[in-house]
């Protein structure tokens, strides 16, 4: 019998996630496992390669047991991950040297100050689209070469491999028989080119990173390889990138100008460009959405660092929550915010600030504040921070949304999808499927063996099922003023922090 299902693996920052679609698109089964979050020194972040590689293929065997299904049932893999995290390991043993180092750790912010006053970040903008921060993954792996003892000499004799946490999924599904990445994961490690889509030699020797470390370049749909850890039945991994260029796939942003909001770990409002690589504008990235038979697309980003991990913050290391469903109540229950503005630099300021020494601050607090107003403050500041991205990708590109896609898991809370309505004085359209990056990692391995066709997955039917009812259109109800008025007070709130951070 043909196989029924795509498998895609949703490997993000603070889970690991597998879930099965069948041929239209519909969820069949889903299992999810946290991820261990280390802190050895403030604002350093990192995981354990291990755990994500075990946690990761725990679920994936759980979630075939749920849907009752076989490795044969399964035509394809499509992998999906936060990006710029970066792994090194030993070829020969399969254990990696140290633990990932997080796309949130800020250790190489010093680092990326001496990029800017070498002058060097002008290469890195025209090159690879990206700005000289520790967000991305080159400042990290030079980091690990030259604090692990070692390291430099076993990555000279070619024992290491490197890559971002798809590279290392492939690794560890293949046995160690391939090492490879593709190219919209490439464009978040500030060392490939955007223009030939190659890792670019010059930066590669400013870093002194061998090439020998780095994976082979594939594109987002095509086969990377075979797992055959399920049975021994061989399955092709036919479909890899990055967790936001999923996302902009799975809400179906196929033509230039569409763009989507993701509200998860951090926030990241992608638009399409087309077939045409720009240097980044000031505040934005360039970045390469997906490679399909051949082409490139790419996209505008802008990256927010804090969103959703705000209110994990105050669920874990204050308790003013136990789930970060409760917060939805909380922020209702008070009539605004009482003042009260929380600038989440918890680990610096993303787009537009891109200011690494930013540190997070709680302003305007009054003797009526209260547990319910910091609440509430940490859900605006995610429209608050997603207006800032979209009022300068307006500013620098032309493009004014008249509405905007949303998902990620904060996309559940209808106070923050109306709010941000209000805030961006636009409709905000929340997708019918929640899991709308796993769904794009699916439908690039699916599109790949031929699961899909393209006509399929264009469908307003496609993908819908029974998440139906969660799908809504927000519509601005605030006027005017009052949004400026609280806006105004963002913009201060903002400067504070800045100030405090230069």
């Amino acid at each position: 019998m043909p196989a029924r299902y795509i498998l895609a693996l949703d490997q993000g920052t603070t889970s690991s996630r597998a879930i099965l679609f069948d041929r239209a698109g519909a969820i069949i089964a889903s299992a999810q496992r946290e991820l261990t979050q280390h802190y050895p020194q403030p604002g350093w972040v990192e995981h354990d390669a291990n755990e994500i590689w075990s946690g990761q293929w725990a679920v994936v065997e759980q979630v075939l047991a749920e849907a009752g299904a076989r490795a044969s049932d399964i035509a394809a893999i499509g992998i999906t991950n936060q990006r710029e995290t970066v792994v090194v390991w030993d070829r020969e043993t399969s254990q990696p040297i140290h633990r990932a180092i997080v796309w949130q750790c800020r250790r190489t912010a010093a680092h990326c100050d001496r990029i800017r006053q070498d002058g060097f970040e002008r290469v890195l903008r025209a090159n690879t689209g990206l700005v000289a921060d520790a967000y991305f993954s080159s400042t990290k792996i030079v980091w690990l070469l030259e604090n692990v003892p070692g390291a430099r000499d076993l990555a000279a004799r070619g024992r290491l491999a490197c890559g971002t946490v798809d590279s290392w999924l492939v690794w560890k599904l293949t046995q160690g028989r391939v090492h490879a990445t593709d190219v919209s994961n490439a464009s978040r490690t500030q060392l490939l080119s955007l223009r030939s889509l190659t890792w670019d030699d010059e930066i590669l020797r400013y870093f002194s990173i061998p090439r020998s470390l780095l994976p082979e370049l594939k594109p987002s749909s095509g086969i990377l390889g075979e797992t055959d850890l399920l049975g021994g039945h061989a399955i092709p991994i036919a479909g890899v990138a990055g967790d936001q260029q999923a996302s902009l796939f799975g809400q179906r942003c196929f033509i230039p100008g569409a763009a989507k909001n993701t509200y998860g770990t951090g926030c990241f409002l992608l638009m399409n460009t087309g077939d045409h690589f720009a240097v980044s504008p000031p505040g934005l990235l360039s970045t390469v959405a997906w490679q399909r038979r051949g082409a490139a697309t790419y996209a505008l980003e802008g990256s927010v660092f804090i969103a959703g991990a705000a209110v994990q913050w105050l669920r874990d290391e204050l308790g003013l929550i136990a789930t970060a469903h409760e917060s939805e109540e909380a922020a209702r229950s008070v009539p605004d915010n009482g003042g009260v503005y929380f600038v989440p630099a918890l680990t610096g300021l993303g787009a537009p600030y891109w200011n690494p020494h930013a540190r997070g601050a709680i302003l305007g607090l009054t003797r009526g504040s209260n547990r319910n107003h910091l609440i509430r403050a940490a859900l605006e500041s995610m429209a608050y921070q997603t207006r800032d991205v979209t009022d300068c990708m307006a500013q620098v590109s032309g493009f004014h949304p008249t509405d905007l896609r949303v998902d990620g898991g904060a996309a559940r809370n209808d106070f923050l999808l109306q709010f941000q309505a209000d805030i961006l004085g636009i409709p905000i359209e929340r997708a019918p499927l929640a899991e709308c990056t796993a769904l794009g990692a699916a439908l690039l391995a699916g599109l790949a063996v031929g699961f899909w066709k393209e006509n399929e997955i264009v469908s307003s039917e496609f993908a819908s099922g029974s998440d139906r009812a969660r799908q809504r259109r927000f519509e601005p109800l605030m006027e005017p003023a009052r949004r400026e008025e609280l806006w105004s007070g963002w913009r201060r709130a903002v400067a504070q922090v800045l100030f405090r951070g230069d």
